[in-house]
């Protein structure tokens, strides 16, 4: 049955806390008011002007719920507190006695997105019920694949299991997902059986470091590395107080807008608006049913922004997909002759947006680029209930989902198309959907037309359907897409470059072994060595994410919530930087799915570690991992860098380039020994360094012998660790590459050229274009099956 769900997240968000926390607000608000005002308006009596929530039947839902509560407006439904309430510290505390028995808000909670509290805020009884239990256990709060993949690189892990995450847990209720259709469910218990280190049963929150074993276990300062740098973007905290990372927690991570700047823009008097940190609107961004209003703009959808706040570190999908890569320098200049604001605590060069970002679309389409939600589902951002180790784990949906193959529409595919893990799988077509889930019923529900298209593992799309000949996308945005399907312009022969043609239709092979981002990742950020230091000399000591996120308090806030605190501390002080920056086509290698992906450098730690008693234990130390049986933890890893181009990869630029092959820049024969560091001096033709008193421009790192882009020699030793959590990740196999590998054909002809009665046979007086060459080859190609068809 199709119901109407009420959508209750959140009111205020962190950035709207306890006013009585707000100095810069104080003055402006009344610190009391009278019985008979607060009787008449409740929280209006302070907060009159501030935004309502959201529209339509969610806000009259809460409002009719808040009749229950004396309270018309609806805040306690959320927040709890006292309505009549005469003081700040009197209406910010307690809850209803009925909304507490219904399960409602227990107290007065800040932010009732917290996902600690969530059950009683967002997540009550005929609400979003489920959600906070699924989020807690998903990738967005226990980030098991960043902490498996940083720990494996340092040398503390020497498993592919995902044993730590930010918080002990448990998954108690076995393998079935707690929502899904039957054939995902299905699908789902049988991919965690076959994969239990990358779906495991539980996690135990990764400990603290023990300050007096570093001496000896160096490596351990890894689990420091992660604590303080690594683990802030997760939703059981708040962001970093930097511009670019503000954010709410839990629900209100995504769900409540917060500018990069982090002032708040509203009506509310006692919010202030002169310190950063605070939401942008008070105000529900979700679906395309969910109008935000500001000033003279309304939206809908939750801006990519939102999710850049923290996908930019890691993999750096969201910046990448906006088209922007971290650089060192700042430029080009302001007026004032400054460099550019730090976003995210870094600059910005921008390279060239993700083509589904771009706002002017493809022929036939409106302008406007697609949101982040517009491909990831429900189950892709909050989870299903199991307990993911790895990215791969939870996301659960492939670019064939919606453009197919040439040979196969998206609905004549099979479930489990895309991520085969090099298994034979059934060929039955997964076909097409004729209703939603019941949690997509929160969203905006589109008509079904011909069927919803189907995810990779059987889940509908809400958003896309079959309608004709023509599968439609609806985006949160507002905005129809057609969708353009692979089978329909083979069929049609409107393709759009004759490469795109032989590239997907005469080389069968591309389709059934590579993902389609192999060739269509226009650029990937890569950041190439990863140079860190951790201190624990002098009592040194940063901000720790994991102690706060497991500091909380009754009413849903962490540690760091407080604005101005930076949150609770460890021993230990971090600092890094990186050999060089590259943005050019990255490597090839072979994904957890077992298909040809782009790699990315990873954790490349090369590390430093100095101990309490200011001793250095390890200098440019690079650990080892178990990988290919002793490699390197100078990680490749295999990514979708979301920097999609219509314009795919040149068959050079994979066939014809030793880097895609994964021999390194120009086949690494530059960068290549780092072992013995280098001295600039005055010197003798031998070498030989003339002064006494010099010192090294650049310290040796003694097992680094090797370009930092280089994985693998051209006769199959790898260098390196190629990804840590799926055993099939690693180089192209030597078999592949020298298939691949085509370096020198130019020479087959041209060799000839000092044949003159032979070259003058086919050489034409006029400039061969590069057409004209492809012909001349073709018509070799057909002269040598006719010869040797005789």
């Amino acid at each position: 049955m199709r119901r109407i769900f009420l959508i209750l997240t959140l009111l205020l968000g962190s950035a709207g806390f306890a006013v009585a926390q707000d100095n810069a607000a104080a003055e402006a608000e009344p610190m009391t008011v009278s019985a008979e005002l607060a009787a008449e308006k409740g929280c209006l009596s302070c907060h009159e002007g501030i935004e309502k929530f959201t529209e339509g039947v969610m806000m009259e839902t809460i409002e009719a719920l808040g009749g229950d509560y004396d309270d018309a407006a609806g805040c306690t439904v959320c927040h709890g507190g006292n309505v009549l309430g005469t003081t700040v510290d009197e209406a910010h505390s307690g809850a209803h006695a009925t909304m507490i028995e219904d399960g409602g808000p227990q107290m007065f909670y800040p932010d009732p997105g917290s996902v600690w509290i969530a059950d009683n805020t967002c997540g009550q009884s005929g609400c979003h019920e489920g959600y906070a239990e699924r989020l807690t256990k998903s990738l967005m709060n226990t980030e098991a694949g960043k902490l498996q993949g940083n720990l494996w690189s340092w040398g503390v892990l020497d498993t592919h299991r995902s044993v730590y995450g930010n918080y002990d847990l448990v998954d108690e209720d076995g393998y079935v997902p707690t929502v899904g259709t039957d054939a995902y469910k299905e699908y789902m218990v049988a991919f965690a059986e076959s994969h239990p280190d990358q779906m495991p049963d539980s996690m135990e929150q990764v400990p603290e470091v023990d300050v007096d074993q570093i001496s000896e276990h160096p490596n351990l300062a890894g689990i420091t590395y992660s604590r303080q740098q690594c683990q802030r973007c997760h939703v059981g905290v708040n962001g970093r107080e930097k511009r670019g990372d503000y954010r709410g927690a839990g629900c209100s991570s995504c769900h409540v807008p917060y500018s990069n700047e982090g002032f708040y823009e509203g009506s509310d008097p006692t919010i202030a608006k002169d310190q950063p940190g605070k939401l942008l609107t008070h105000q529900l961004q979700a679906t395309r049913k969910s109008k935000v209003k500001h000033g003279d703009l309304e939206y809908s959808g939750i801006p990519n922004e939102t999710c850049s706040s923290c996908h930019n570190r890691g993999k750096r999908i969201g910046v990448s997909y906006q088209g922007i890569m971290e650089f060192p320098y700042g430029s080009p200049y302001s007026p004032t002759g400054g460099k550019q604001p730090a976003l995210h605590t870094k600059n910005y060069l921008f390279i060239k947006d993700d083509l589904h970002h771009q706002v002017q679309s493809r022929e036939g389409n409106p302008d406007g680029g697609m949101l982040c939600q517009d491909c990831h589902t429900t189950v892709d951002m909050h989870g299903d209930g199991n307990m993911p180790g790895t990215t791969l784990a939870q996301v659960e949906i492939e670019c064939e989902d919606c453009h197919g193959t040439v040979g196969q529409f998206p609905w004549e595919l099979p479930l489990g198309y895309g991520e085969e893990f090099q298994q034979e799988i059934a060929a039955d077509a997964r076909g097409l959907a004729d209703d939603i889930t019941d949690e997509q019923y929160f969203a905006q529900v589109y008509d079904a037309e011909d069927g919803y298209l189907l995810t990779a593992r059987g889940n509908p799309f809400g958003n896309v359907v079959k309608k004709g000949s023509k599968v439609i996308l609806h985006s949160a945005s507002g905005i129809d897409f057609e969708i353009p399907v692979l089978k329909q312009i083979a069929m049609d022969g409107t393709w759009k470059s004759p490469n795109a043609e032989v590239a997907m239709m005469s080389v069968g092979k591309h389709m059934e072994s590579m993902e389609c981002y192999a060739c269509h990742a226009d650029w990937a950020p890569q950041c190439y060595g990863c140079h860190i230091t951790v201190d624990y000399s002098e009592g040194k000591t940063d901000v720790d994410w994991i102690t706060n996120a497991n500091a909380r308090e009754p009413n849903g806030l962490t540690a760091d919530a407080p604005l101005g605190t930076n949150g609770l501390t460890s021993a230990g002080k971090v600092s890094e930087t990186r050999s060089y920056l590259r943005w050019e086509e990255p490597t090839l290698g072979i994904n957890g799915e077992g298909r040809v992906s782009p790699l990315m450098p990873g954790c490349q730690v090369i590390t430093t570690v100095i101990d309490k008693e200011g001793n250095t234990v390890a200098h440019n130390e690079i650990w080892m991992t178990p990988d290919a049986g002793g490699t390197k933890g100078l990680d490749h890893a295999a990514v979708q860098p979301h920097t999609a181009g219509r314009l795919a990869r040149t068959c050079e630029s994979c066939h014809n380039n030793p880097k895609a092959l994964g021999y390194g820049i120009s086949g690494g024969r530059f960068l290549s020994d780092y072992t013995k560091g280098f001295v600039v001096d005055l010197e003798t033709a031998g070498g030989e360094i003339i002064p006494g008193q010099h010192q090294f421009q650049s310290q040796p790192i003694p097992e680094l012998d090797h370009d930092l882009s280089r994985i693998v020699t051209e006769d199959g030793q790898q260098l390196v660790t190629i990804g840590s959590h799926w055993p099939l990740t690693g180089p192209l196999p030597q078999e592949m590459r020298q298939k691949m590998e085509r370096t020198g054909l130019c020479m087959g002809c041209h060799q000839n050229m000092t044949n003159e009665e032979l070259w003058n046979k086919v050489n034409s007086p006029e400039f061969v274009n590069n057409e004209e060459h492809q012909d001349v080859m073709d018509q070799a190609i057909h002269a040598l099956a006719e010869k040797k068809s005789e």
